[in-house]
Formats: structure tokens, sequence, C-alpha cells
């Protein structure tokens, strides 16, 4: 669990302080990143619930403290609205997936990354979470061959991704979707367009919005396989049969779940494919922050007192509801990275 454990949403708009504001966010030139008056973070849909409110808050006041500028967080409904946020300098800094990170650099190259969160080791080496394939409990002997689970019988069924720019929840499934059914005769010109929408090989194709909307959409029988990661459902969800992040493991909505889970509470699924997908990074536009600024915010990041504080690294056994957890090592933290990092993704695309 090194990555953002993800919330839910149903409302769009900015927080400042941590409340709710209707202000509409104007778009910065170059020429106004001298004499910031505020530093403005928009956050995917994953990362908007209000479970996460406190998370959001911590961050923003540590870079409030470091940076003597004030922290106006925008929320969303909508993955798009994040990166057209950041791309177009209306946002000023992000935390979004690796594909989102990819997109937005597309549009406007000033979109840099600052840091990700490390692996267990504390480094870049296993920085990495996992992009599930879900079914739900009582359901999963259809996808199994022999001992194995198998995606052979994936084929017009009802599937739910998250979004189209989700790296876990579309990019990364829907490209190992594609690989291995194209080495079947019936399937070998298949592409990830055909996967957007039913008919071509799936019976239908749903979109949650968000990884949390996702597992909802399986567990409330609209979907019969969700894609989804870990870290965005692990505040709600409990292991409760087999290996985490493996194919097989069960896992069960917890009692207290927060929205959009308390609807589904108690109800189970099981993964049966697994794959793992490099961190989201905090990204920066470099048009409408200074360089001397983005050099206090990354130092801030990479800082141990950062590492080190239970609101941002959720140590074991903390009621926190945090973004990113700490293991028994209590090895992680925020590291830097480059573009570069990020070309496997890319690569996914081409």
């Amino acid at each position: 669990m090194t990555l953002a454990a993800c919330g839910s949403s149903t409302d769009t708009g900015t927080e400042t302080n941590g409340e709710a504001g209707s202000e509409e966010v104007k778009t910065k030139t170059a020429a106004e990143t001298e004499e910031k008056e505020k530093l403005t973070m928009v956050w995917y849909p994953n990362e908007s619930g209000a479970d996460l409110k406190d998370a959001r808050d911590e961050i923003g006041r540590l870079i409030e403290e470091e940076t003597g500028i004030k922290v106006e967080h925008q929320t969303t409904t909508d993955y798009i609205i994040a990166i057209e946020s950041i791309a177009q300098g209306n946002a000023d800094l992000a935390f979004m997936g690796a594909q989102g990170y990819i997109e937005a650099n597309n549009k406007s190259d000033s979109v840099q990354p600052l840091v990700v969160s490390s692996g267990k080791s504390g480094t870049l080496e296993d920085a990495v979470y996992y992009s599930w394939l879900n079914v739900k409990k009582g359901n999963e002997d259809q996808y199994k061959d022999g001992e194995e689970y198998s995606l052979d019988n994936i084929v017009d069924k009802k599937f739910s991704f998250v979004s189209n720019s989700s790296t876990s929840g579309f990019k990364v499934p829907s490209t190992g979707i594609v690989s291995y059914f194209s080495e079947k005769d019936e399937f070998k010109d298949l592409t990830t367009d055909d996967l957007l929408e039913g008919g071509a090989f799936f019976s239908e194709v749903l979109y949650g919005g968000s990884h949390q909307g996702s597992a909802v959409n399986l567990l409330q029988d609209r979907a019969e396989v969700a894609a989804f990661c870990d870290v965005c459902v692990n505040n709600y969800i409990e292991l409760v049969e087999g290996e985490m992040n493996r194919p097989g493991a069960v896992y069960q909505v917890k009692d207290d779940a927060a929205e959009p889970f308390n609807t589904v509470a108690g109800e189970q699924f099981v993964s049966i494919s697994v794959t793992p997908v490099l961190n989201a990074p905090f990204v920066v536009n470099e048009e409408t922050v200074s360089e001397e600024l983005i050099e206090k915010i990354r130092a801030l990041f990479l800082s141990d007192a950062v590492a080190e504080n239970e609101k941002i690294f959720i140590p074991e056994g903390s009621e926190f509801t945090g973004l990113f957890s700490k293991s028994e090592e209590g090895l992680e933290r925020f590291v830097e990275v480059e573009d570069a990092w990020f070309d496997p993704i890319r690569e996914l695309s081409k």
C-alpha cells in the first residue's frame, strides 16, 4: 500500500483552509508567479471525497507553512477536469495518476512531476501499486481455467472501467486485455478503442468516474467484471481470504465503510487479475509557479519531517483516513522523479 488511498466525491469545487467554496479559479499567467497570493491544488475524484478532507488539508497546511502562501484545494468529479486544470494553468499543483500526468504533459510541457511516494524500500525501485480485475464473490469459478484464473470468459460481459484517463482503471487493464486476446484468431485485430463501449468485445461498458465508483458498479450488480486499484479502495475493505494483491484474494467491504461503500457493506469480491502500476506523482505547472517556489515545495515533500508525519504516511494501526500508508519497516517517503520514469506507461499507447 504505497500510493493514495483514494476517496469518492459528490461535489466539485474549491476548498480554502479545508472549507468548500464557489470562487472560480482564474487562469494564471507567468507574470503572476513572482508574488502569488494562493496556490491551487487540484485532486482527482478518487481523492476528492469528504473522508479524505483532513488528509488534503494536512498537505495544504504544510505547503502554506513552508511557502507562506495560502493553498486552495480544487476537488473534482471528473478526471478530465483535473487534467485540464493543471494543463491550462488553472491549477498550480495536482496529484494524479501516471496516465493523467502524461495527458496533461502532452497538452502542456510546463506540467512536470515533483515527487512520487516510494515503495517499501524507500526508493523508486518498488514504487508501485496494483490494478485489479475483479468479480463478485460467488461468480469467480466462471473465470477459471483449471485451478488458475483466466480472462477468457470476460468476453461479452458487462464491464466497468474507472475513466479512460485512468492509469490503473483503464490504460493498464485495457492494454493487458488487448495483449491477451490479440493472440487469438478471433480477436487478432482487437484494439483498446474496441473496449471503450459495448458491442465489439464487452456486452456493455460502464465508467465509475472513480475507483470507488467502479467497485460499487460491481458490488451493486451493474457490472460483472470491474477494474479498480488496491490503494483506492483499501480504506473501505479488508482481506478475508488469500494473499493481498494476488489473484484469488477475497475482499469484503467493512461494515463502517464511508460513502459510497456504505450501500454495499459486507459485500465481497475476488481479484482474478493483478498488475503492478507505477505510483502516481504530485505535479506542478512550471509556468504558474516560480522555480524558487517549486524547489521549496519539492524540498518539503522530500523532507524527513513529511516522511515522519503520521497524517501523510499513515502507520499501521492508525485510525486516520489518509492518502499514503507505511509498512512495518516504515521506510516509505516521497522521492524525486523525472518525466522519463513514466515512459513505460507512455509505451502502452504506442
